[in-house]
């Protein structure tokens, strides 16, 4: 099975920053794009950031110029560098991966556990 183990999530006054953590491990062959989504009470999950396996990232409109997303293909991580943040960030933080698993073909779609962000003075 695989796993996605998140980190870096709490309570930020606004202006201030907070770096999001995800580690994918289990049986792993590859990794294609990794992203974060979040989601909060009463809306529907967005994409905030995505990255492929070859460093192409996409960003949400909302936070392009404060959010940078990274990842290390060799420690299969993925971080959220989150800067000026507003309270309309405040939302669960959610890690994606697509894993294409040893004796398995095509990728699946996996998802951590979720992180709280919460932007609020």
């Amino acid at each position: 099975q695989v796993q996605l183990v998140e980190s870096g999530g709490g309570l930020v006054q606004p202006g201030g920053s907070l770096r999001l953590s995800c580690a994918a491990s289990g049986s792993i062959l590859s990794i294609g794009a990794m992203g974060w989504h979040r989601q909060a009470p009463g809306k529907q999950r967005e994409l905030v950031a995505a990255i492929t396996s070859g460093g192409s990232t996409n960003y949400a409109d909302s936070v392009k110029g404060r959010f940078t997303i990274s990842r290390d293909n060799a420690k299969n991580t993925v971080s959220l560098q989150m800067n000026s943040l507003k309270p309309e960030d405040t939302a669960g933080y959610y890690c994606h991966a697509q894993v294409v698993r040893y004796g398995r073909s095509g990728y699946t779609n996996y998802w951590g556990q979720g992180t709280q962000v919460t932007v609020s003075s």
